[in-house]
């Protein structure tokens, strides 16, 4: 049975199941969203999580749910030839929650006095992902659909990383 890719895949559709519907239900979105003022004072710590399952918009859904597939699927299928089939999942489930949750902590600790300071997005998850894979694959090259000239992994790593920092 080939399961390679199937965590990835099952992201992507909560991601969108969730984000798409949250894009015109303003109140899910506000329950999903990452507040460090919220988090703190209501003790909503799930949104550590929840915010990465949610998107500004449609770009920024398209371009963070890509950016995952292409270089997920690489990842997931290196963690189970290298960790086997149970213990790959568990640990490529983990590095994605991680990097949600290590991602976000930072602006926890910079915000938890804003209440004004909000955040979406799959993008430190998403990141971590993306940097495994050019930790294992340095010499990696990709073309994108929208930019056809091939390009180094660590270039796109680094496009990517200023683009969630501009988003």
């Amino acid at each position: 049975m080939e399961i390679h890719g199937a965590i990835t895949y099952i992201i992507i559709g909560i991601t969108c199941l969730i984000s798409i519907p949250a894009f015109q239900n303003r109140s899910l979105f506000e329950k999903l969203l990452f507040n460090a003022y919220i988090i703190r004072d209501n003790k909503e710590w799930w949104r550590f999580f929840t915010h990465a399952f949610i998107h500004a918009d449609w770009v920024h859904l398209i371009v963070n749910m890509y950016s995952f597939f292409l270089f997920g699927v690489i990842v997931e299928k290196t963690f189970y030839a290298v960790f086997g089939l149970e213990m790959g999942m568990l640990f490529y489930i983990l590095l994605y929650t991680g990097g949600m949750v290590l991602s976000s902590y930072p602006s926890f600790e910079k915000h938890k006095n804003n209440s004004g300071y909000n955040a979406v997005g799959a993008s430190g998850a998403v990141s971590a992902v993306v940097f495994s894979s050019i930790l294992v694959y340095p010499q990696m090259t990709l073309s994108l659909l929208f930019l056809p000239i091939p390009m180094p992994g660590w270039v796109f790593g680094i496009l990517y990383l200023a683009y969630s920092w501009y988003m």
